[in-house]
């Protein structure tokens, strides 16, 4: 096989695998957006219909004690989401806890 011919195959692989990666970070962040949508979409049904979601107990106690920080950790743990999502979903079980009082 000639030099060339060996240089041109090394890097037609790795622009194939270049692009089948680029292609699977895109698929990624496309079904990341529409999970969120759905998510969104399924917070309004819930907030509509009045159904609360089912919260540990360890996250209204650290509300309760004023540690906001500690809560959004036992949220994480308890769910397993990110972080902005943890911290927005402390403050509508927050908001929620300060209405019914």
């Amino acid at each position: 096989m000639d030099p060339w011919e060996a240089a041109f195959l090394v890097i037609a692989t790795i622009g194939s695998v270049g692009v089948a990666v680029g292609a699977w970070f895109q698929e990624k962040r496309r079904s990341a957006t529409h999970l969120a949508a759905v998510q969104r979409k399924l917070d309004l049904i819930m907030d509509h219909l009045g159904i609360a979601e089912p919260v540990e107990p360890d996250v209204v106690r650290h509300l309760e004690n004023g540690q906001t920080i500690h809560a959004v950790r036992a949220y994480r743990r308890q769910t397993g989401t990110s972080l902005v999502e943890a911290k927005q979903a402390v403050d509508r079980i927050a908001s929620r806890l300060h209405s019914e009082r």
